[in-house]
């Protein structure tokens, strides 16, 4: 077994990488160091994520830099902010006994003067940076790529799919031309053979192999279920696992990772979303709460994952499956790190069976069936879990006293029936909704509607009993300007209207959506103060603005 010592490179980074437990090399790292330090060459490396890519090109970048130079000397590309963060922090890092090595960041979201004077300050000679807010700093002439001789893209697929073909472009006009060009990426679509066609000469290409790419430590489930019945099933899972669960639960559209989130926090759920329209406070606000275990589920898309480095996670949970099928082992490869064991569990419908048939041909892995429990096994479970917690409870003194005087009560009841109250106590109120989940491969309906659904939206959106100013009695009508066209849904702005003023949802009324703005209604002993609560706030830029109807 290989070490970094053996792969060619110097003691000093060695030695930064032992002190933070780094050790073996990964199969990508060992393929792709040394031939980065042995060649002047454009490379191409397909990887996914937590195979540990970030080393594998950032140990011989910081390798090629030259200290007595203090321009930048290359740049990192990234398609997201926390990407760019993960990969800066990773490569000063690996650097730390190297003199004189400097790395910045730049990236959107963030006050660009104060990134211009960190720039002027630190004169770096690696810049990581997303693609929008470099050419903001090209554009001000705040960064001069003119001396640039490795350009490394990062998750390059995603970035494409994210639509920065025509900033890549702009970027790599202002290197030089004999640059060495590092392009890395999970997937190799056509549009990236065509990148690379373009702007690499005979490039090194280096393939992760399908047996190298799964993690062994990842245990892979499914469950099938109505479309209808996917939260429900979701909410179960979760249950089941008595509060041991840790993860992310990824979902299609940014629309839908939201109106998810917003469910299942009105019942209780320590969950929050991730995706692309929310400000970067509010990503570094949701992601402090997700690495310090206050939040344990984020809702997230593919895109917005990108860069969340959490080595602890248990469960990745599918709540769809990626359209791209080669996507599934990025997402799964976030649990089952460092070691430790993990769960990627795929919540289908009986029409999407043949994606786990796909995926375990194309990755060599098996899928195991798990039945959605009832709402009875839940309870039962957690009961369980309670009954073992308390059994391990050191009781105290005054504890011992209060439980002497009223242990009377209970002579006449042995442990069984003591248990079996308990448990009807625990599972009397679950049994309107207890009912299987679980559907056959083959006989569900496409787009059928379940009636909880249909009731939830009637109940946000129903008509009701309107007093003479529109709103329904006892209640405030006001409009906020944020409507269809911000690309919100109802979901969506009941989460804005509740965090922002403070009422819960259970005292917001009607919500109706239309283009150019909304008009939702408020109790009255609860609506004042509710126009002055948003403002100062901002939706992408624009003043948020309410006004009572």
């Amino acid at each position: 077994m290989q070490t970094f010592s053996d792969l060619g490179l110097r003691e000093e980074i060695v030695k930064a990488l032992s002190e933070n437990g780094i050790t073996t090399p990964t199969p990508i790292q060992e393929k792709t160091i040394p031939t980065l330090l042995e060649q002047s060459a454009d490379f191409l490396g397909l990887a996914q994520t937590g195979t540990g890519k970030t080393a594998a090109f950032g140990l011989p970048l910081i390798e090629a830099m030259d200290v007595e130079q203090p321009h930048v000397q290359a740049i990192v590309l990234a398609p997201t902010r926390e990407l760019a963060q993960q990969i800066a922090q990773q490569l000063k890092l690996f650097s730390k006994y190297l003199k004189r090595i400097e790395v910045g960041i730049v990236y959107g979201g963030a006050p660009i003067q104060g990134q211009i004077s960190e720039l002027k300050k630190k004169k770096p000679q690696i810049v990581v940076a997303t693609p929008g807010r470099m050419i903001d700093l090209i554009n001000r002439k705040s960064l001069n790529l003119s001396n640039v001789r490795h350009v490394i893209l990062d998750e390059a697929d995603e970035m494409l799919n994210m639509g920065f073909k025509e900033e890549i472009d702009t970027i790599l006009s202002f290197t030089q031309h004999d640059k060495n060009t590092w392009l890395f990426s999970a997937t190799m679509p056509k549009e990236i053979k065509n990148l690379a066609s373009k702007y690499m000469t005979d490039p090194v290409e280096i393939r992760v192999s399908q047996e190298e790419r799964v993690n062994t430590n990842i245990t892979h489930k499914y469950i099938v279920v109505k479309r209808s019945d996917k939260q429900a099933a979701l909410e179960r899972m979760i249950d089941q696992e008595a509060g041991e669960l840790y993860g992310i639960v990824f979902c299609r559209t940014k629309a839908e990772t939201q109106r998810l989130a917003t469910s299942l926090f009105e019942k209780g759920y320590p969950v929050e979303a991730l995706h692309g329209d929310m400000t970067q406070g509010q990503r570094n606000h949701v992601m402090r709460k997700f690495k310090s275990g206050k939040t344990r589920l984020i809702t997230a898309t593919d895109v917005a994952a990108r860069g969340i480095d959490v080595d602890n996670l248990t469960h990745v949970m599918h709540f769809d499956l990626p359209d791209d099928l080669a996507f599934y082992t990025h997402r799964s490869g976030r649990t089952g790190r460092a070691g430790k064991k993990g769960v990627a569990l795929a919540i289908i419908t009986p029409g999407e069976y043949r994606k786990i048939v796909d995926l375990e041909r194309q990755l060599g892995i098996s899928f195991a069936l798990e039945k959605v429990p009832t709402n009875e096994e839940v309870q039962v479970k957690a009961m369980e879990g309670k009954l073992e917690e308390l059994v391990n409870t050191e009781a105290n003194d005054d504890a011992r006293i209060w439980a002497q005087a009223m242990a009377d009560q209970l002579t006449y009841i042995s442990k069984a029936e003591l248990l079996a109250k308990m448990l009807t106590l625990t599972t009397q109120h679950q049994q309107s909704e207890e009912g299987d989940l679980n559907a056959e491969v083959g006989r569900g309906k496409k787009g059928q509607k379940g009636a909880k659904a249909k009731g939830e939206r009637q109940g946000r959106q129903g008509k009701g009993r309107r007093d003479e100013h529109g709103g329904e009695e006892g209640m405030d009508s006001f409009h906020i300007n944020l409507g269809r066209k911000d690309r919100i849904q109802t979901g969506d702005l009941l989460k804005i209207i509740c965090d922002t003023t403070g009422v819960r949802s259970k005292h917001i009324g009607r919500i109706n959506m239309q283009n150019d703005g909304a008009y939702f209604d408020v109790k009255t002993d609860r609506s004042a103060g509710v126009p002055d609560a948003f403002k100062g706030l901002r939706f992408k830029g624009r003043p948020i603005k309410v006004s009572k109807k």
